[in-house]
């Protein structure tokens, strides 16, 4: 049975990289910056929970959450941060742990 009462909503992003407007790619720094305006908003809108995952791929910005959820707890109040994604393979896994 599901605790309602302990129940949180959250969000998560692996940070894409999308098209513009004008059909050009997003550059990796301008979705970061779009990552952190989400947590920002994610906080004001009550939401609980923000994670931030971790890829290795050209069409993602994020290869280091941790970076990220810095930035975002720098402009947030109350929501809790969390990796979405570690990748083990490319992370120590005693700091992991």
């Amino acid at each position: 049975m599901v605790d309602i009462e302990h129940l949180q909503f959250g969000l998560e992003t692996f940070g894409d990289i999308v098209a513009n407007e004008d059909g050009s790619l997003q550059t990796a720094a301008a979705s970061i910056r779009q990552i952190v305006r989400e947590g920002e908003l994610a906080d004001d809108l009550g939401i609980q929970v923000f994670g931030v995952g971790e890829h290795h791929r050209p069409d993602y910005s994020v290869s280091s959450p941790e970076t990220v959820l810095a930035a975002i707890s720098a402009v947030t109040k109350q929501i809790k941060l969390a990796t979405a994604v570690t990748v083990l393979s490319s992370d120590d896994p005693v700091r992991v742990y």
